[in-house]
Formats: structure tokens, C-alpha cells, sequence
């Protein structure tokens, strides 16, 4: 039995053939022509699904797709990916004209967790959290190994849980979101800050010039040492166990998973936020602990996660 995922990207859209295991069997991509229109691609990904399967395969039983943006997903419309420049895209229909499978369409980062709980680091657990340090912070729920989107689909945007009433300015337009604090592109915002204020730091021997600062300049002087980078550090896991300890307070999952590029520290995050973590959860001694774990999929989650989305109707 054999399912077709599909990640949707602004660069470029990955396609895979997985079987029930969580195994990608074969895949293949495409470069995403925005400017041709929801039209242009949609063919490029029925044209490339042909091109990897047979649709008549009996054991070919459907095609979950991964889309960014505001997602219906009872209805498979894309609403909105301002990255795509779609707005009311009915993704699933269209690419049904293409391939007679069932189809199913979600969030990406919501695809993500779906595939790191199902086959990733989370698959000994049913209650999950997951959340992406890249660019921005996004995430994903699974309660009772369900995936848990909310009204319209349209819930489960934890990186926009304010941390701090009017504090630093967020992409959504808000101000104090968890993304303004949590996601790398803050952790490069407070690496230059405290960079200007400390000239003396190791920092600026790792990133010579502020232009070269990336989230990883103020974690490897941090390991050196450097209290400038020090700071730096303790700021942001400050803040992230704050957002973590809050998503356990409302969902008590059994684990929260961290993805993204800032989660290439590996265990010298984890054990910071673990140890930040361990005192400061509500209720310490009545309440349950969460582990906190690295995704393990990588780059193929996107892929994984959306035929997940039809092998999880299937059980």
C-alpha cells in the first residue's frame, strides 16, 4: 500500500511515493512557478505524480498534499499562500482531473508534526507538539494521534502566541508573538544587538561583519564560553521554554518537537530548555513532564507528513 506526499514550497515542490511505514520509496521535485499560476503548477504536479506512479496501481490508495498558507482542509481550497500568490485555490479538485485518488490537503508545518508523530522521533507518542525555528516559527498539534487543525482549519498557529504585550514587532503584524522571539531570524536580531554592545565578544571573530551573523554565531561562542554570547543564548531559550511551558499547560502533551535550523544545536539546546523547563512547569509535582526532542525527518517530513494525511484515515 502506497500513498503520494506532497510538499509545497515558494522554491520548489517535492514529491514521493510512501509506503505505510513511513518509507519514501521514490521522489522526485519541480521547481514552483509562481508566476504561472495555481494552473501551471498544478499540472507540473499531476504531470510528475504520473510520471512516478501508475494511477490505477490498486496499491496506490491516495495523495496527501502540504501546502503553506490558510488551509481548508474539509474542502482541500488553499485560501491563501501569500508566498504562492493563491487565494481560493481549490487544490484538490483540480488536481483530482489529474489523478482519480482520494485527496487531502493541510498547513505544512501541520503536516510536519503529523509526520514526525506518525514515523519520526514521536511515533512511541499520541499527544505531541511541534514546532519549526526557521524563519518564523510554526507548528503543529496531535492529540490522541490525530491531528488537531481547529475551526476551518485554520488553528494550531502557535507561533503567533503572544509572549510579550507590546513587545518586538512580528511579521503577522502583531507585536510580542512567539515568532518574534523564538524564531531564527530574532536569534540573528538579539546575536547583532548584543554584538554592537559588546565589541570585545568572540562573536565578532566567528561573524567578522554583522551582514555574517546567522543563528548559529552566537551558539558556537556561547560553547567557547563568551558571556556576551552567553546572554545571547540564555535570552533565547528563555522565551522558547516560556512558549513550550505554555503549550504543556494547555495541551500537557507527552513530548514537544522542535524542527528547524536553530535545532541543528542538538543537545546543547535540549539540555538548556530541559533544565529551564524542569522547575518552571505549572504544578510541578502534581503534573505530568513532556520530553523535548529534535525532529528526525529532515528535509522529507513535508513528504511524509502529507501521505500521512491519508495512511491516518486509513488506520
Amino acid at each position: 500500500m502506497y500513498c503520494i506526499g506532497i510538499d509545497i514550497g515558494g522554491m520548489s515542490i517535492k514529491v514521493g511515493i510512501v509506503d505505510r511505514d513511513g518509507h519514501i520509496i521514490k521522489k522526485d521535485r519541480v521547481v514552483t512557478d509562481v508566476e504561472g499560476g495555481p494552473n501551471k503548477i498544478i499540472d507540473d504536479i499531476g504531470k510528475l505524480v504520473r510520471s512516478l506512479i501508475d494511477p490505477k496501481d490498486r496499491d496506490f490508495v491516495g495523495i496527501g498534499i502540504g501546502c503553506p498558507g490558510a488551509i481548508n482542509s474539509a474542502t482541500g481550497t488553499v485560501d491563501r499562500a501569500y508566498n504562492l500568490k493563491w487565494e481560493n485555490v481549490p487544490l484538490a479538485e483540480l488536481l483530482a482531473r489529474y489523478i482519480n485518488k482520494p485527496i487531502k490537503v493541510s498547513n505544512d508545518a501541520n503536516v510536519a508534526a503529523l509526520g514526525e508523530t506518525m514515523f519520526g522521533v514521536g511515533r512511541m507518542y499520541s499527544d505531541t507538539i511541534f514546532l519549526t525555528l526557521g524563519t518564523g516559527v510554526g507548528g503543529g498539534i496531535i492529540i490522541d494521534n490525530k491531528l488537531y487543525e481547529g475551526n476551518e482549519s485554520k488553528g494550531a498557529e502557535l507561533g503567533h502566541m503572544v509572549l510579550v504585550v507590546d513587545g518586538e514587532p512580528c511579521s503577522c503584524g502583531r507585536r510580542g508573538c512567539m515568532e518574534a522571539y523564538c524564531s531564527a531570524s530574532a536569534l540573528i536580531r538579539e546575536t547583532k544587538k548584543m554584538m554592537e554592545r559588546d565589541r570585545n565578544s568572540l562573536m565578532w571573530k566567528y561573524s567578522p561583519t554583522l551582514d555574517e551573523v546567522n543563528g548559529k554565531t552566537a551558539f558556537e561562542c556561547s560553547k567557547q564560553g563568551d558571556g556576551a554570547a552567553c546572554e545571547v543564548v540564555n535570552y533565547y531559550v528563555k522565551y522558547l521554554g516560556e512558549g513550550m511551558l505554555n503549550f504543556a499547560n494547555i495541551f500537557r502533551p507527552q513530548a514537544i518537537i522542535l524542527g528547524g535550523g536553530v535545532c541543528a544545536q542538538g543537545d546543547y539546546l535540549i539540555y538548556k530548555l530541559k533544565d529551564y523547563c524542569k522547575d518552571r512547569n505549572y504544578g510541578f509535582y502534581g503534573t505530568p513532564r513532556f520530553d523535548i526532542l529534535t525532529a528526525q525527518l529532515g528535509n522529507d517530513a513535508g513528504i511524509i507528513g502529507a501521505a500521512g494525511l491519508i495512511f491516518s484515515d486509513l488506520k
